[in-house]
């Protein structure tokens, strides 16, 4: 009886599932430029968002920070690169 409890509780504070149709729109609104980028926004800041989606959609936002910052100091780095082999051209 005190497990049937614990089973209760715990099923009780779970968040509903995605089905597998919600994460194929999911991903299909991923495919779209700009629409992706607003829609994480719009999934990692809503209080009525389903907690999976949610966590989800921080977790993308976060790699796609972590991927901006690589890019800006790759691209740095290669400008640096040009820069300095253009300035010994003339010599």
């Amino acid at each position: 009886m005190e497990q049937d409890n614990r089973n209760l509780v715990y099923s009780q504070n779970q968040a509903p599932v995605l089905s597998i149709g919600q994460w194929i729109i999911t991903l299909l609104i991923m495919v779209i430029p700009i629409v992706n980028i607003i829609m994480l926004i719009v999934w990692a800041v809503g209080s009525t968002e389903n907690p999976n989606r949610k966590n989800w959609a921080i977790a993308q936002l976060i790699f796609m920070a972590i991927g901006v910052v690589i890019w800006i100091l790759l691209f740095s780095t290669f400008m640096g690169m040009m820069s300095g082999m253009m300035g010994s051209i003339g010599y």
